[in-house]
Order: C-alpha cells, then structure tokens, then sequence
C-alpha cells in the first residue's frame, strides 16, 4: 500500500474487518462446521447461511443487548433449524449442541481477531479521530463493549440505527460529518470491496482493503491498487 497524505480521520467497517482478519464470515463459520463435523455440504451451508441472513434482516432476532456470542448462537439455531426442516442432517441430530459449539468457535475466532487487531487501533487512536461505519443489527454498541473496542471510536454509524445501508454511499457520509472533515482527508478500512471501497472511493474518502477470502471466487479475482494483507500495514503507510 502506497504511502497516504493528508489522512486527518479514519473510518473503520466492523464485521469483517477487525473481527476476522478480512475473510468473509461465512469462511469463518464453515470452518466452524467442519470442526463440528455437521454432515452437510459446503453449497448447502451456503444456502441456510443466506436464509439466515434474510431471516436476521426481516424478523428482530437480535436485540440491542446481545453481545457477539448471543448473535452468533441466535444465527447457528437459525442455520441448522433450517438444515433440519428442509431434512438435511440425520434424524435426532442434536442442532442445539452444534449450534453452540460453532458459536463458542466463531466468537474465540473472533476475540483472536480483535486482540491481534488492537495495537493497529492502538497507535491510529493515538493519532486519528476514528468512526466505525458498520452493517450491524442493532447491537453493535455491545459487541464493541464486550470486546473492549468501544473506546477507539469517537462516534458509531450502524445501519439498523441510521436506516441506510452499505453499499448506500451515504452511510459512509455520514461517517465523514462525524469526523467533521472532508471525503478526502479520511480513509476508510474495510474488507468488503463492493460494501466498502466502492461507496467510499464513490464520495471521495481515500482507502484501505483489507482483503481476505470473500463470498466468491469473482469477489477474489478483484484487484486494487490500496489492498493490505494486515491491518499493521496501515500505520506503516500513514507514518
């Protein structure tokens, strides 16, 4: 990543970003299933992870004081009451314990993640104003409390409470009037290209992808000329 001017703030995505080193959550919680040995195919987690996903978004399942554990747990039941229903694991399989035991999983990768993040937003807090801008439902103010990252950001813009939502570039505006600067003295950091880098670029911010293994193999054949590998890059080309 080339050296950056004139950076005066710092917008942060969540999901994605600090909590899983750049790889699609979806990976993440594979891996989960894999090590839980569910007895289903990598195309049919694909699909319960999508019902899912349209579940969260059309019915309150996620409440303000749920913390990331109680959201992946709330997801896993999700997940795996719909593999049963649509009679895709074996008769009696126990999805209560797989759905713990995948959550429990998920939320240590998670954890690993943020902690082996925190110097980078360590040494950028010193220095930058920061803003998360987050795809969230809702409770992301507890997550950021129960990971002890609430503290680095001086203002939180989720898209459950600020009604728009990435790729929509005005969420990212609003990201920028909370730093109170202009689109081209923040950097936004996120993972996501088409969520993240397009709406930002789109208003002027300048930009950090941070890319991991996406949800396909055309969002892995992307390229760009502000990719990291590693959120300690970005100190790196700031300094």
């Amino acid at each position: 990543m080339e050296h950056l001017s004139g950076i005066k703030g710092i917008i942060f995505d969540y999901g994605g970003t600090i909590d899983s080193y750049g790889v699609h959550w979806s990976e993440v919680i594979w891996d989960g299933y894999c090590k839980v040995r569910v007895p289903v195919t990598k195309e049919q987690f694909r699909e319960c992870y999508v019902y899912a996903e349209r579940e969260l978004a059309r019915t309150r399942h996620i409440l303000p004081e749920h913390n990331f554990y109680d959201l992946l747990l709330i997801k896993m039941r999700i997940e795996l009451g719909n593999l049963s229903d649509g009679n895709l694991l074996p008769a009696g399989y126990d999805t209560e314990n797989a759905a713990l035991e995948i959550a429990r999983y998920c939320y240590d990768r998670a954890r690993q993640s943020v902690e082996d993040a925190r110097p980078t937003l360590e040494l950028l807090y010193d220095k930058y104003p920061m803003v998360l801008v987050s795809n969230f439902y809702g409770n992301v103010e507890t997550v950021l409390a129960d990971f002890d990252l609430r503290k680095y950001f001086k203002s939180i813009v989720e898209s459950a409470v600020v009604g728009v939502r990435k790729p929509d570039p005005r969420i990212f505006s609003l990201g920028v009037e909370a730093l109170g600067l202009q689109p081209e003295n923040v950097l936004v950091v996120g993972d996501s290209y088409a969520k993240d880098i397009v709406p930002a670029e789109s208003i002027g911010c300048k930009v950090a992808w941070l890319k991991g293994k996406g949800w396909t193999d055309k969002d892995d054949a992307v390229l760009h000329t502000c990719i990291i590998k590693n959120l300690n890059e970005i100190p790196e080309s700031l300094i």
